[in-house]
């Protein structure tokens, strides 16, 4: 086997810059993350862009799908664009109306109920006659009012002096105004040039690419983009269902907080399988404070909405149209969870769900025909 001069300095240099990374992996990494830090916007950008575009294109083939007139068809983006900026602030303005004033004067109560409580618990620790004297002296002794102002003003304060603690928050604040900011130039230009931007990187794959890779990647962005389409709209549908009929019934069964818990509870339900009890949870603590035995009838109500919702309301929203087995819902969720938190479990479904198709095509022997499929898209 005769090798070409070229391959050997090729393989030369690459065992070279493995070296490189590995003796001085320390700088390589913070240059890498540097890099990515940078490039923050612009990935935000990119991911806000995706879920806009979802509700942009749906208000041009609602409202300009037969439109032939130059003019309108000039202004369709653009206007399009801002229509669904728009709806995206209001409906998360909305979530912030509904929910922060009742969660604001839920917290106060619970601060409030607290001394209440801990009076309490002295009360039946006396009764039982079991704890030493001393431990209940010092639990009455303790001016706990006191204690919680103490307790405010240290998490306000923060720990260091109030002026390192205004410049940081100050430069925070500036630094996350400037990466929305940015984001949102990225996120516009994105959407007023998606086409453009599609043949150009089209064009860069078919050029640096064989063609069956560049097949198979194709295929691997079709079936990720489906499985994303899919999730958001399904998820989105079903959240705001469950919300609602949460708002409605606990109005019925005369429960407080109806419309902080029902938002709530539409905004958690976006994360599967564990999204709505996580809302739930929530609600049910806000509840007890207030009543017990509401709190109570709240989580009978709560899991027999579940329930319906579970068997009757998500088969028929988002149905089997992700393809992916409970099972694995509930691994997704969980590990996306575990590395990357609540960003982890809304990402985790529909990436598992994009590789458990790809690879059951594979396996089953129709990958040639999806990407066939794919390229006809």
């Amino acid at each position: 086997m005769k090798i070409e001069w070229k391959t050997c300095v090729k393989i030369t240099l690459s065992l070279f810059a493995l070296y490189l990374a590995i003796t001085y992996w320390k700088a390589v990494s913070g240059f890498i993350g540097m890099v990515f830090g940078a490039a923050t916007p612009l990935f935000i950008g990119a991911a806000a862009a995706y879920v806009v575009n979802l509700l942009m294109g749906f208000y041009e083939r609602k409202f300009f799908s037969k439109a032939k007139n130059p003019k309108l068809l000039k202004i369709k983006r653009p206007l399009c664009m801002i229509i669904a900026f728009i709806t995206l602030v209001a409906v998360i303005s909305l979530i912030f109306w509904l929910v922060l004033p009742q969660f604001v004067s839920a917290i106060m109560l619970v601060v409030d109920y607290i001394p209440k409580a801990v009076d309490w618990i002295v009360e039946q620790l006396e009764k039982l006659e079991y704890v030493p004297q001393d431990i209940i002296d010092m639990l009455v002794s303790i001016d706990w009012n006191s204690q919680i102002e103490k307790i405010a003003k240290a998490v306000t304060s923060g720990v260091g002096s109030v002026m390192g603690v205004v410049i940081s928050a100050v430069s925070t604040v500036l630094g996350g105004i400037v990466t929305a900011f940015l984001s949102l130039i990225f996120a516009v230009y994105i959407l007023l040039d998606k086409e453009k931007l599609g043949k150009q990187a089209d064009k860069l794959a078919k050029k640096y690419l064989k063609q069956n890779w560049y097949e198979k990647l194709c295929y691997v962005f079709v079936t990720l983009d489906d499985c994303f389409r899919k999730y958001i709209v399904g998820q989105c549908t079903e959240a705001v269902i469950l919300g609602g009929l949460c708002t409605v019934g606990m109005w019925i069964l005369g429960l407080p907080y109806a419309t902080m818990i029902g938002a709530l509870v539409a905004f958690t339900a976006l994360i599967p399988v564990a999204g709505a009890f996580i809302g739930g949870g929530i609600g049910a603590f806000m509840i007890l404070m207030v009543n017990p035995i509401q709190a109570l009838i709240f989580v009978v109500f709560l899991v027999v909405l579940q329930q319906l919702e579970g068997n009757i309301i998500y088969p028929k929203v988002v149905g089997s149209s992700m393809g992916l087995p409970a099972i694995w819902v509930l691994a997704a969720v969980t590990v996306g969870g575990g590395v990357f938190g609540i960003f982890g479990m809304l990402i985790g479904v529909p990436l598992a769900a994009a590789a458990y198709r790809i690879i059951r095509n594979d396996v089953n022997g129709k990958t040639e025909e999806e990407i066939k499929k794919a390229l006809a898209e």
